[in-house]
């Protein structure tokens, strides 16, 4: 995991928190705390995401590629 993967958990969190407060200024700090891991959470899971469609596009251009280069060989 590397630095740039921690900052965006953390930035998860830190966006959560920050919308629990301006939902419920009076929110509690078991609140505010559940809102902070489910954005850490949450921002990982993004982060997954992201580099899952990633590799999927890369394999079907793979793939797409080597179609391309059977059919230009069946043609000659």
């Amino acid at each position: 995991m590397g630095i740039l993967d921690t900052l965006g958990e953390v930035a998860g969190a830190v966006a959560a928190v920050e919308g629990v407060e301006k939902l419920d200024p009076d929110a509690g700090l078991l609140t505010k705390a559940a809102a902070a891991v489910a954005g850490f959470e949450g921002a990982g899971a993004l982060e997954e995401l992201v580099e899952k469609k990633k590799e999927d596009d890369e394999t079907a251009e793979k793939s797409a590629d080597a179609a391309d280069d059977t059919d230009t060989s069946a043609q000659s």
